[in-house]
């Protein structure tokens, strides 16, 4: 199996990224809210690799633990995500009949509903922070994923070792458990590559638009926001968030569509 130079230094983007995330409190230089009351809306300089904000806090300390809310939310939502929809996809498709039909109802309504208009709704409810942006993303999320697990165990469970395995007795957990859902490994892997970068642009975006993460905590998406009413006289106030976002979300499509390759060959051809 062989991964292409982009793939790679996609991967290891990603992975330095993390690492710096994880190691947020050893790697920063200032603490995220340490101010420097005679250096506010300074330039990047030795002091300040990258400038400091209108209260004088250092820019790259803040993008590095704007990384753990960021890369946290991305990952752990999409997981979140990815369980709940593969579970309940897997079950409406295993039961089929009238079950299927009305667990399926159900995910057309959710999916009916404007995406952003449900998450800032939750969003509302739940009051801006972690908790809530994590939660509106989880729930808009899983129903893409209910839709294409049950799409493939619908496939699969007709197979005849799946067959076989029900005529032995099998009961119906054991058969979803240990023969169709390792056969859907690799989709849901290539799907949870895909997913995270479109949860961290959706949480960027709600902080953006200032219903994400509160302060003093940030994420790269708060860091944007802070920068935009700053953008004529000091654009590198939004230039380091924006780029960071954009890097980020793009290795993450660059690794999907490795592994999509790696898993599916005839996706290439």
């Amino acid at each position: 199996m062989k991964y292409s130079l982009t793939s790679k230094l996609s991967a290891g983007f990603l992975l330095i990224i993390s690492a710096v995330a994880v190691l947020a409190p050893w790697m920063a230089p200032y603490s995220y809210e340490t101010q420097d009351t005679l250096r506010t809306l300074a330039f990047p300089s030795l002091d300040h690799w990258m400038g400091t904000d209108r209260l004088g806090r250092d820019l790259l300390s803040r993008m590095i633990y704007g990384a753990r809310v960021s890369l946290f939310i991305g990952v752990f939502t999409t997981l979140f995500a990815l369980l709940i929809g593969t579970v309940y996809g897997a079950i409406s498709a295993y039961v089929g009949g009238r079950t299927d039909n009305l667990m399926m109802r159900l995910v057309d309504v959710v999916f009916a509903l404007p995406d952003l208009l449900m998450i800032i709704l939750i969003t509302v409810l739940m009051g801006r922070g972690v908790a809530g942006v994590f939660v509106a993303l989880t729930l808009v999320s899983w129903v893409t994923v209910a839709r294409l697990v049950r799409g493939e165990v619908l496939r699969i469970k007709e197979f005849p070792y799946v067959m076989a395995a029900r005529a032995l007795g099998a009961s119906p957990a054991r058969i979803l458990v240990r023969e169709i859902l390792p056969n859907i490994l690799g989709i849901l892997v290539v799907t949870l590559s895909f997913r995270i970068p479109m949860a961290i642009l959706a949480e960027s975006t709600l902080s953006f638009i200032g219903l994400g993460i509160a302060p003093p905590f940030s994420s790269w998406g708060t860091l944007a926001n802070d920068g935009w009413t700053a953008i004529k006289f000091y654009p590198h106030l939004i230039l380091f968030p924006s780029l960071a976002i954009f890097l980020t979300i793009l290795s993450f499509n660059f690794l999907g569509d490795s592994l999509r390759e790696a898993f599916d060959p005839r996706s290439s051809s």
